[in-house]
């Protein structure tokens, strides 16, 4: 028995080590950048920031656990329902073509679920953790309840796994892999507290400006994409003024400062509704069946 855990122990001790040496990595990068270009002047060491290295390390860990049995059932069932001819397209696709359409498919399939998050009031329970944030930079990224997490990247992965680009096994969960690469490096970015604009691209790709409005006090609930502000635009959510920032951020709900009551929040009895007023129009607009918005949220695009 003894035996069997020393490999374990250290292929845990490997993987924390990685992760040290990569939040390390951050920041260096950008540690200077928020100071240099901050959309806000505050202090770095901020509160909540030892419960937020504490997420690092654990939403980097727990989701790849969570999320390896689901991964393997959704693979192995969409192996046997989608039909071979069409299996066989996908893979005669360029690399290029087949990563592309995996980003775009990804992140459709993200939106959906970070958009229900905010929807349905058991899932907003969970991801009210991640909005609780009352300042912004790159490490509110992995602020997040790990369940909260595991959902998202779920959602994401089931239409990359529908479409055909993932298959089980190493060779078949590159695509994937890299998309996942992708997304939690611009995780960071857009969370950082950085004033930088990417003029008329950021229609195009997410900016920190873009992602900042979705965390804002104001319940706008929009800009629910992580990387690809036109899909916000198509699905009636894009918020983008030109040059205004918000002035503050969080949750009027209170979330126990405690990592271990914050892990346990969403499990607990919930005497009054979490989600706010704007989000439960936004149900019953669902609901009617329509994607109706009050006059007053109407989303700027400008």
């Amino acid at each position: 028995m003894k035996q069997d855990l020393i490999p374990q122990l250290y292929a845990i001790t490997s993987q924390v080590s990685h992760l040290a040496l990569w939040l390390t990595i951050l920041v260096v990068v950008f540690a200077p950048l928020e100071r240099l270009f901050a959309a806000h002047q505050r202090n770095h060491w901020r509160r909540q920031i030892g419960n937020d290295l504490v997420y690092y390390f654990l939403n980097n860990l727990v989701p790849a656990i969570l999320l390896s049995y689901p991964m393997g059932m959704l693979a192995w069932s969409v192996q046997r329902a989608i039909p071979p001819e069409f299996l066989s397209m996908i893979a005669g696709l360029p690399f290029w073509a087949r990563t592309l359409l995996g980003l775009v498919a990804g992140e459709t399939g993200y939106y959906w679920g970070h958009r229900l998050s905010h929807v349905i009031p058991f899932l907003w329970r969970f991801h009210s953790i991640h909005h609780s944030a009352e300042q912004m930079d790159f490490l509110v990224h992995t602020r997040a309840h790990p369940i909260d997490m595991v959902f998202g990247r779920f959602c994401g992965l089931i239409p990359i796994f529908m479409l055909g680009l993932a298959e089980p096994g190493l060779p078949g969960s590159i695509i994937p892999a890299l998309i996942a690469v992708i997304g939690v490096v611009w995780g960071f970015f857009i969370h950082a507290n950085l004033k930088w604009r990417f003029g008329p691209l950021e229609w195009l790709i997410s900016t920190p400006a873009f992602h900042h409005w979705h965390h804002s006090m104001t319940p706008i609930n929009r800009n629910y994409a992580s990387t690809l502000p036109w899909l916000d635009w198509i699905f009636g959510t894009l918020y983008l003024p030109k040059a205004e920032l918000p002035h503050s951020y969080g949750i009027k709900a209170k979330v126990p400062d405690s990592l271990l009551d914050q892990l346990a929040y969403p499990f607990e009895p919930q005497p009054q509704p979490t989600v706010s007023t704007a989000v439960t129009s936004e149900v019953i607009a669902l609901q009617e069946g329509g994607l109706q918005r009050d006059l007053s949220e109407k989303p700027a695009i400008s």
